[in-house]
C-alpha cells in the first residue's frame, strides 16, 4: 500500500478523516490539532506527501512558513495569545510521530504549563570547531534554491494620446458639468 494511502495527514488532506480546517489553498492546509498542547494549536502541512522537510520543494517550504506566520498572527489576534511556538519535529528522534512534514503553531500564555526547554550541552572548543567545519562543508552551496517558474508579464497597451482638437472638446465638456 502506498504511503499516501496510509498517511494520517494525507487522509486529512483528502477529507477521509474529519478535521477542523482553519486555512486551505492549493498547496497548504492548516487544521486544529485534536491533541493540541493548548486551544488553537494548529498544524500546517503541504497537501503533497513529503515525510521530512528535506524532501519538500523550496517554493513549498516558503509557502508553508508564510501560512504559519499568518496563522500565528491570527492566533495572537483572535485567541489573545501572548506568544506562539512555531516548530518542526523533523524525524523520529526529533519527536515526529507521523511520516508527513508539518509545522506546529502553538498558542502560548504565561504559566500555561508547556515546557519546551532543554538542558544546554557544553561543547569544548575542539568539538565546536569540528562541528563548524562539517556544517560549513555541507552548507557551501546553500545559496541555490529551487525557483518558482516565472510567468510572462502582460503589459497593458499604452493609452492613445488625444489630439489637440479632442482634448479641447473634452475640456469644454468638463466645464459644462455642474
Amino acid at each position: 500500500m502506498a504511503a499516501r494511502e496510509t498517511c494520517l495527514v494525507c487522509q486529512i488532506v483528502g477529507n477521509k478523516i474529519p478535521s477542523k480546517k482553519v486555512y486551505e489553498d492549493d498547496v497548504v492546509m492548516a487544521v486544529l490539532d485534536v491533541n493540541g498542547a493548548n486551544p488553537g494549536h494548529c498544524f500546517i502541512m503541504p497537501k503533497n506527501h513529503y515525510p521530512i522537510i528535506e524532501q519538500v520543494p523550496d517554493i513549498e517550504v516558503g509557502r508553508l512558513f508564510q501560512v504559519s506566520n499568518k496563522i500565528s498572527s491570527a492566533i495572537f489576534e483572535s485567541l489573545g495569545a501572548q506568544g506562539t511556538n512555531i516548530f518542526v519535529a523533523n524525524g523520529i528522534p526529533a519527536g515526529q510521530t507521523v511520516a508527513h512534514f508539518t509545522i506546529n503553531v502553538i498558542p502560548r500564555k504565561e504559566n500555561d504549563g508547556i515546557n519546551l526547554q532543554w538542558q544546554p550541552k557544553q561543547l569544548s572548543e575542539e568539538e565546536m570547531s569540528t562541528v563548524e567545519l562539517k556544517l560549513k562543508e555541507q552548507t557551501k552551496n546553500i545559496g541555490y534554491f529551487e525557483k518558482e517558474e516565472k510567468k510572462p508579464r502582460i503589459y497593458a497597451p499604452k493609452p492613445k494620446m488625444l489630439s489637440d482638437e479632442e482634448e479641447e472638446y473634452f475640456s469644454r465638456q468638463l466645464r459644462r458639468l455642474p
